[in-house]
């Protein structure tokens, strides 16, 4: 190991207060070190932010950051100077003081990291003034906002390659956690002059539990799930800003401390809200995805998604928000036949080119995929990313044990159906003719007399509304254009129907099943007995008042995995403390006091 190397990870503990490199991360650092170009895809959590943070520090020269959101590159400011470590970011909503703090450090030489948005990389001269002073490395975080094949394409992001050039073709550091080969290649291409060393990484996150349910009865759905996780902080993601509110008083209405947040807040409310989040303990955020890029909360015990994601790289990016202090955490994620089709919908309306739709409807089948898979959810959330693995033996489908029938039979009924009916209704309106449900309009349409009608009166409709969705997945079916859309046979249909392929889907019942309130994730309190936990809530009392006092979030203070490891070795004075798992020399001189006080006053109280 060189010798940069091995100050690295001196500083690793010693400023960061950790023992050891995350798996990758050591590699990473050292290609930095050595002054190559990098694309590093590490999945969400695994500590991308350090491999530009330890090179500024060793070589105590400037980073220049680009972020895209002004939320984390404010965050990330507080939490490398909580550290100790000179950073700053200038951008639109800086203070007049912060500001001339960041020209005062960049002036000084003493600045190691200024995170800018691409934006205001490219205003005012910044760029030939930042290679005035000394910027010596570039590095660009969610850099799959590069790419137009990327899930979160910005067209912003296509500039930074001149920035680049213009600070004198400075070295580079691109990282992302959602990267597929064809995004990969085009970040190359438009970043980097000559190829990089690119180093991927397994986007396995096994201390994230994956479960999917079709949507009956959503908000029930939601609620009961929360319940598992009533002081824990979690994020609830929708698909539009009314349902965000509607959700979080829904919430609200049955116990749970629930805010919402979208772009279409007051900005003084929505900074309210995410600071709530993040500062304090139990908090439910109800938002859009616009929120949560810019989040670094360490300890959100679950994600849950209230409708269906528009393709897996998003849903990927937004589930590893969750358990990123390697603890246990918890998703779910509802999906019914609407957001299939509407995402459908969406992308048909799309005023962009033939290839880019046919990208994002792969994209989007992809996701229908893992939302119906009949096998191992983390094994198919794997292969989507090009990575083998074996059956997690625990995501819903593993636990349960879902299988397939052969569903052919029932598929023709339901084709049929369709069919008869004209191929312009919904899945409601044929699961009440296949259900022998004479309602008006079935009426009124002379729908009552054709011969499909009451064919499935032996199942539910809450089983041939599953089966009609499974087929809209599987391509048997699409939805007709116009106002009002229904149902119509695709090609693939229609050989099902005529008994040239069959199908295999997941059996539904005609009873729903009893939900249970989740168990907090196994393991989330470490090997923690009653007493020990008593004492992981004390401490995390005592971080929440420090946290409120000093205006920071509270993970800043020490994240929950510290809390737990001083909860189960119980130091009692600062030598001990020291030890610990995320203490560093300044956090052990700002907090290790107060936080020895605590647990020695904790057990004198024990008796």
């Amino acid at each position: 190991m060189s010798d940069r190397l091995h100050r690295a990870r001196a500083a690793l503990k010693s400023v960061f207060g950790y023992d050891d490199f995350r798996p990758g991360q050591a590699e990473i650092i050292a290609a930095v070190l050595a002054g190559e170009d990098v694309l590093a895809v590490m999945p969400t959590g695994s500590g991308k932010s350090m491999c530009y943070q330890l090179p500024a520090l060793i070589d105590e020269t400037l980073t220049v950051v680009v972020s895209p959101l002004i939320a984390l590159m404010r965050d990330q400011v507080r939490q490398m100077t909580a550290f100790g470590v000179p950073a700053a970011t200038l951008n639109s909503m800086a203070t007049e003081e912060e500001a001339l703090e960041a020209w005062r450090l960049l002036r000084s030489g003493d600045l190691r990291l200024l995170f800018v948005s691409p934006e205001r990389l490219m205003t005012d001269g910044l760029t030939a003034r930042l290679r005035e002073l000394g910027a010596r490395r570039l590095a660009i975080d969610e850099a799959h906002c590069v790419s137009q094949w990327g899930h979160d394409f910005r067209p912003e992001y296509r500039e930074i390659a001149r920035v680049r050039a213009a600070l004198g073709d400075v070295q580079t550091l691109a990282l992302t956690a959602t990267a597929d080969a064809a995004t990969r290649a085009d970040v190359i291409e438009r970043l980097f002059p000559k190829p990089p060393r690119v180093f991927l990484h397994s986007f396995d996150r096994p201390n994230i539990s994956l479960r999917f349910a079709a949507k009956d009865q959503p908000k029930r759905q939601l609620s009961n799930f929360l319940a598992g996780y009533k002081d824990e902080s979690g994020i609830v993601y929708c698909s539009s800003r009314k349902r965000t509110e509607t959700l979080a008083a829904y919430f609200k209405e049955h116990g749970f401390r629930a805010l919402p947040y979208h772009a279409g807040l007051d900005q003084r409310l929505r900074t309210r809200h995410q600071d709530v989040f993040l500062q304090e303990d139990g908090v439910v955020m109800v938002a859009t995805v616009a929120f949560g890029m810019g989040i670094n909360k360490p300890d959100v015990r679950f994600v849950c998604h209230a409708d269906m994601p528009a393709n897996v790289e998003g849903y990927y990016q937004e589930i590893g928000r969750a358990g990123r202090d390697g603890l246990p955490a918890d998703t779910l994620t509802l999906y019914g036949l609407d957001d299939m089709a509407l995402r459908r919908r969406q992308i048909a309306e799309k005023d962009i080119s033939d290839e880019r739709r046919r990208i994002e409807q792969k994209k989007l089948d992809a996701m229908i995929g893992l939302c119906e898979a009949p096998s191992c959810r983390r094994q198919a959330l794997l292969a989507y990313f090009g990575e083998a693995s074996g059956p997690c033996g625990h995501c819903d489908v593993c636990a349960g044990k879902v299988a397939t029938y052969d569903a052919t039979v029932d598929a023709q009924k339901a084709l049929s159906a369709i069919a008869r009916t004209g191929q312009r209704f919904g899945a409601g309106y044929i699961a009440d003719v296949l259900g022998g449900r004479e309602t008006d309009a079935i009426r009124r349409n002379g729908h009552h007399i054709i011969k499909t009608f009451g064919v499935g009166r032996d199942r539910s409709q809450r089983v041939w509304r599953s089966l009609i969705r499974q087929l809209f997945a599987a391509g048997a079916i699409e939805e007709t254009g116009g106002e009002y859309p229904g149902l119509r046979l695709t090609g693939k249909g229609e050989a099902i129907l005529f008994g040239r392929e069959t199908v295999a889907l997941r059996p539904e019942t005609d009873r729903r099943p009893r939900e249970k309130r989740p168990e907090p994730a196994a393991g989330a309190f470490g090997d923690l007995d009653a007493r020990g936990q008593e004492l992981f809530h004390h401490l995390r009392a005592l971080r929440g008042a420090i946290a409120r006092d000093e205006g920071v979030a509270a993970y800043m203070i020490f994240p929950d995995r510290t809390l737990i490891e001083m909860a189960s070795l119980r130091p009692v004075d600062l030598a001990a403390l020291r030890l610990i798992h995320g203490v560093g020399e300044r956090k052990l001189k700002g907090y290790g006091a107060l936080f020895v006080k605590a647990i020695g006053e904790f057990l004198g109280g024990a008796g």
